[in-house]
């Protein structure tokens, strides 16, 4: 199974977060699907940030132009040396999104994190049938990675 050179690094700078090792596996999971592991470099890493609204609402102001509080944005380095990115969670969304959807904040958590990677890797939802590629791979990687719960119609 395809996997991350190192661990991916989970900052918790709200400190309210799943453990980084639960976001870490999935993430690994993930890359053990066959289109994600066709695009991932060798040595392949990532950071992922769990934030606040306001650092998301930021982000998004700066860097896509869109004055708004979104869940998950994703910032690919460009680089060839192997390192992918940086995706940034709101958490409060998190605990939102799981609350309204009813299922557990650690599968919300994971969904989006996994939705960060596939943006990172160039997959996108911008079309219906992209949409339906970008979610068939985020539930397989979920699956891989052992994430039970998520509710009917999130994906």
């Amino acid at each position: 199974m395809s996997h991350f050179a190192a661990e991916a690094v989970v900052v918790d700078a709200v400190g309210a977060g799943p453990p980084a090792s639960d976001l870490g596996r999935v993430l690994g999971a993930a890359a053990g699907v066959p289109e994600v592991a066709a695009r991932l470099p060798a040595g392949a890493e990532l950071t992922v940030r769990l934030t606040g609204d306001e650092e998301l609402r930021r982000l998004n102001r700066e860097f896509l132009g869109e004055d708004a509080v979104t869940d998950v944005l994703s910032f690919p380095s460009g680089s060839s040396d192997g390192y992918l990115g940086d995706i940034a969670v709101s958490w409060p969304a998190v605990l939102r999104q799981a609350a309204g959807f009813g299922h557990p904040v650690e599968a919300e958590a994971a969904l989006l994190c996994v939705h960060g990677l596939l943006h990172l890797l160039g997959w996108d939802h911008a079309s219906p049938a992209e949409e339906t590629e970008m979610w068939r791979l985020t539930r397989a990687a979920l699956a891989a990675g052992g994430v039970a719960g998520l509710a009917a119609g999130r994906l």
